[in-house]
């Protein structure tokens, strides 16, 4: 994952203590480096003491930020004192990343002329004024945190997810390989309307992946490392040699339209065509994918990748898309979240093994191999989808997550049982506002990542679940 850098600000208001802005800028640059991130900081030369007071101090702050644009993830707006806030808005409307605005705490027994901060307060007033602006920015609880302290460090990480999405999904490119299917209306959507929020939509045939497949010489330097990586992948100690040799041929047909077309995501059709034509199902080729770090969903379900992309660059980990599949004995609050194999391995309790896919081979055996069959592991998750309607591009999230409860060995393709508070209603709500019956699943608990991302600064619409 790269190391996100952040632009440092410190606020001053002159009749303020402005002795307390030294030590504010080796704090804050202290606590950032600890948090394992980089940062860039103005010369203390720039302005007075170091920090933004007037417009014109802004404007310099502004033209250092220009001089600097692509070196910086977001800003930290630090208040060591009240702060002025016209200086703020001069030097901060132009930013174009996320923006923390931070401020210090006063202490019990400092609260003398000499050193009382008031940031509290003044955090209010650069709020109230960049609203009036229009400038977004995030707040982090608690209101005041010292950035040495570690709260301040798990807001810094938060931040961090929250600047990994925005950045990464201001433009961002999906290639919709396969048509929808006309069986699964479920997975419909709105190219224009996602072109409206910057995501590109690129698509292919299947039929000509299906006759670059079949066109593909075995001899190809590019097929025998493939094949060499994924039987190392997983368990392919099952599957038929031409089988094998028609999977990996697929993957590389994937991996050059996704370096063709710099695709940050993919969706497949995944079948009929592909066991009736090719005899396999590429579920395993999609685990890898998103194992190696490109999204992948199947079904051509375009949104839930949208989801797993955005999960994907706040956690740093891999992500997937699942059913909400069954129930789990009687349990209100347990789900079994499932799909034929497209899981990252590294979601799951140990590699899979790729099978003849159960529900295609069922009338026709040794068309379906690719199926990668497992478990999923425990982990604490976040579940997240979208849908485009009527112009707009809602989104929801919730967390939860997965357990060790036993699902038995009959059980097909990839599943794992799923804790989620008062999950009946929410199910209800998912089903009566027109959502699919899939979910994207990340690991880590990352709604108010999402949340602060999506709404404040990718303008998306937001669904409390």
């Amino acid at each position: 994952m790269k190391q996100l850098t952040f632009a440092l600000y410190f606020a001053n208001r002159g009749f303020f203590p402005e002795t307390l802005i030294a030590g504010a800028r080796k704090e804050m640059a202290e606590a950032v480096t600890n948090a394992g991130f980089q940062y860039l900081i103005p010369d203390e030369e720039m302005t007075s003491y170091g920090a933004v007071e007037t417009r014109s101090e802004g404007k310099r702050y502004a033209a250092w930020l220009k001089s600097h644009e692509g070196e910086y993830d977001g800003v930290i707006m630090c208040l060591p004192n009240f702060g002025d806030e016209n200086g703020g808005v001069a030097a901060i409307q132009d930013a174009g990343v996320p923006i923390l605005l931070h401020a210090y705490p006063d202490e019990i027994g400092k609260m003398d002329f000499e050193h009382r901060r008031d940031s509290y307060c003044g955090k209010f007033s650069f709020a109230d004024v960049f609203h009036q602006y229009g400038i977004p920015f995030t707040m982090l609880e608690p209101h005041v945190v010292h950035p040495l302290s570690k709260t301040f460090a798990d807001n810094l990480r938060d931040f961090a997810g929250i600047c990994r999405i925005v950045n990464g999904m201001k433009r961002f490119s999906i290639g919709a390989i396969g048509a929808r299917t006309s069986k699964f209306k479920t997975v419909r959507f709105d190219e224009i309307t996602l072109q409206k929020y910057g995501i590109t939509v690129e698509t292919f045939d299947l039929s000509e992946l299906i006759f670059k497949v079949q066109n593909m010489d075995e001899s190809d330097s590019r097929v025998t490392e493939k094949v060499g990586s994924l039987v190392a992948y997983t368990d392919f100690s099952c599957v038929p040699a031409d089988k094998t040799m028609v999977l990996a041929k697929v993957s590389v047909v994937i991996d050059e339209y996704i370096a063709d077309y710099d695709l940050d995501c993919i969706a497949l059709r995944c079948w009929d065509e592909m066991h009736e034509i090719l005899g396999i199902a590429p579920c395993v080729l999609l685990s890898e994918l998103n194992d190696r770090g490109i999204v992948a969903s199947c079904e051509i379900d375009l949104c839930s990748a949208i989801n797993m992309y955005a999960m994907q660059l706040a956690s740093g980990r891999p992500t997937t898309v699942l059913d909400w599949n069954n129930n789990y004995t009687d349990d209100p609050d347990k789900v079994i979240l499932f799909h034929c194999g497209p899981v990252a391995q590294s979601l799951m309790t140990e590699k899979g093994t790729v099978t003849d896919h159960k529900m295609f081979a069922k009338g026709n055996p040794g068309c379906g191999w690719g199926s990668n069959e497992g478990r999923i592991k425990a982990f604490p998750m976040t579940y997240s989808n979208c849908k485009t309607e009527n112009g707009k591009l809602t989104v929801y999230a919730g967390e939860g997550k997965f357990t060790e409860d036993p699902i038995e060995d009959g059980y097909f393709g990839c599943g794992g049982v799923a804790v989620i508070e008062n999950l009946q209603p929410k199910l209800i709500q998912l089903g009566q506002n027109g959502y699919r019956h899939h979910t994207a699943v990340g690991m880590g608990h990352m709604k108010k990542i999402l949340k602060e991302a999506f709404i404040r600064y990718l303008g998306y619409d937001w669904m409390e679940i």
